[in-house]
């Protein structure tokens, strides 16, 4: 669990990338430049850590590419003390960022492998989300509703609609929506049924498992 000067200067490079791709957002990229990316990672492929791409994990599951982690959550506008839900932990990367941002996280994983090992992780790292849930996030989490911001990490074949009711008026929800490629998809609640929707061209993401017991 060791962070050297290699890795922050490493992740000061990776930072430049992400500015280079148009990411502009101050805050997102000092969260970038803090969180050890490495470390969510096997020791084997410390190389890959701060390039510009995803990465498998778990459970066929991917760490995404650091460009979409800051592409996203720069779309969220995250203040502190926001409270944000985020649907698919995976390796927790993406919690550790909004974390770094001062949000209070909420988030779920489907997948029980994932959840398990990374509600142990994240906590040593000094990362506390508000709430670690193992389930469906198609359902959202209505009892902690309604949020600032919700952020969903996978492919959605399409919006499910208890995530846009659990958004508080003038929230954001930033999500993939697509089967093959997704188009990378915001929407801002303007009012109880008023949203606004705006797309941001594709990506490609893993597919978001819906609970079909």
């Amino acid at each position: 669990m060791k962070d050297t000067f290699k890795h922050k200067g490493l992740r000061q490079q990776l930072v430049s990338i992400l500015k280079n791709k148009g990411i502009t957002d101050s805050h997102v990229l000092s969260a970038i430049g803090n969180v050890p990316r490495h470390l969510f990672m096997d020791s084997g492929f410390l190389d890959h850590a701060y390039q510009d791409k995803a990465f498998p994990i778990a459970a066929d599951q991917t760490i995404s590419q650091p460009y979409t982690v800051a592409f996203q959550t720069e779309l969220l506008k995250v203040k502190k003390e926001d409270k944000i839900l985020e649907i698919g932990t995976g390796s927790g990367y993406q919690t550790a960022v909004l974390c770094e941002l001062g949000a209070k996280v909420y988030s779920i994983e489907r997948q029980l492998e994932l959840f398990k090992k990374t509600s142990v992780f994240l906590p040593k790292l000094g990362y506390r989300a508000k709430k670690l849930i193992f389930g469906d996030g198609y359902k959202g989490l209505k009892e902690e509703a309604p949020f600032d911001g919700i952020i969903v990490t996978a492919g959605a074949p399409y919006v499910p609609k208890p995530l846009l009711s659990q958004l508080k008026i003038g929230g954001r929800l930033v999500i993939p929506v697509g089967e093959e490629v997704q188009i990378m998809t915001l929407f801002i609640r303007n009012g109880d049924k008023e949203f606004e929707q705006h797309e941001f061209g594709e990506f490609r993401f893993v597919p978001l498992l819906e609970d079909k017991n």
